[in-house]
């Protein structure tokens, strides 16, 4: 079977965006791939972060992880700095890099903005980090989101130019798997936004964690336009709160916008919001009931990190060594 990498920052809770972007994609990539899924920490700190909550939030990102069903005896979960040959690899990688490729990166761009000069070198070297997590285990398949597309194209030419200087076909090409229609969720309360946990408004997200009674009063106040649903797909143009609804409900049912609004074109808001509540408690109670029971045993939990990461290690260290090797190091 291939390998697949995939990583997601221990940002706390996770949202709805988040399990229909991603979460609930790599749980289905079991079935057919060898899978390693990463709680990417050292990612993390390229921003500062609070010791205790990064801890913290690095055990509710694993949790709600198995709880929506990564199974530890298929898939390889872990925590990214328990395995020290992403960072092995890492230095490697940004002695082989070029500086004008990383000035290329958008993503940076963005998130330096006008005060690029005191970002952290770590957020300037991250597409680095995140080619060695990938590479360090010959992955060649790698679930995004397309605003990460970049940054594997960026991991194959730094694969390409350590085969090219050290004459050798090591590294492996990587494939990016922009899973499905539903990767962007928007915010509850604007449609042209994309749902996110760093919002100031707890109301503009579902997170997975949520009560019914919670999901009920974000789904009710979402904001809305007065006209009812469309019969058609083509009438959602233009109406970013119909079609962000239309689309959770979409995604959450494995349909289409026109699927749904098969059944419930013509109706006014407030039945079809009646109808994504039930849907979506009945979808998201039992990750929540699972995550809080996972948190409520920490050993457990912290057991399959610990078993997780011994087994990336077994993988990642031979890759790593023999890279040590083709660049020259000695060993003790």
């Amino acid at each position: 079977m291939q390998r697949i990498f995939s990583g997601i920052q221990p940002s706390g809770i996770p949202t709805l965006g988040n399990y229909l972007g991603a979460m609930r994609n790599w749980v289905k990539l079991q079935d057919e791939y060898d899978c390693l899924y990463c709680v990417v920490d050292l990612h993390a700190i390229t921003v500062w972060q609070d010791p205790r909550e990064l801890a913290n939030q690095t055990r509710e990102m694993a949790a709600s992880l198995l709880a929506c069903g990564i199974d530890p005896a298929r898939s390889i979960l872990f925590h990214q700095s328990s395995v020290h040959a992403h960072l092995r690899l890492a230095w490697i990688f940004n002695c082989v890099a070029r500086m004008g490729w990383l000035n290329r990166m958008t993503q940076f761009k963005e998130k330096a903005g006008k005060d690029r000069e005191n970002v952290s070198t770590g957020l300037f070297t991250y597409p680095n980090l995140m080619a060695a997590d990938i590479l360090v285990y010959h992955a060649t398949r790698v679930p995004v989101g397309d605003d990460q597309r970049q940054h594997l194209e960026l991991a194959n030419d730094i694969a390409q130019k350590f085969n090219h200087d050290y004459g050798v076909d090591f590294f492996p090409n990587i494939e990016p798997m922009i899973m499905g229609p539903a990767a962007r969720v928007m915010s509850l309360r604007d449609g042209t936004k994309k749902m996110s946990k760093s919002d100031a408004s707890d109301m503009s997200r579902i997170n997975l964690t949520d009560t019914a009674e919670q999901i009920a009063d974000k789904v009710r106040r979402a904001k809305t336009d007065p006209e009812p649903l469309p019969s058609e797909a083509a009438g959602l143009e233009n109406r970013p709160e119909a079609r962000n609804l239309i689309g959770i409900y979409a995604a959450l049912t494995d349909t289409d916008h026109q699927g749904v609004l098969a059944d419930h074109g013509g109706k006014g808001f407030s039945a079809f919001k009646q109808d994504l509540t039930a849907l979506l408690v009945d979808k998201l109670s039992p990750i929540a009931a699972e995550t809080s029971r996972l948190l409520g045993d920490p050993a457990t939990l912290d057991a399959i990190l610990r078993e997780g990461s011994r087994k990336a290690e077994a993988l990642a260290l031979p890759i790593v060594e023999e890279a040590e090797k083709l660049v020259g190091f000695l060993k003790s």
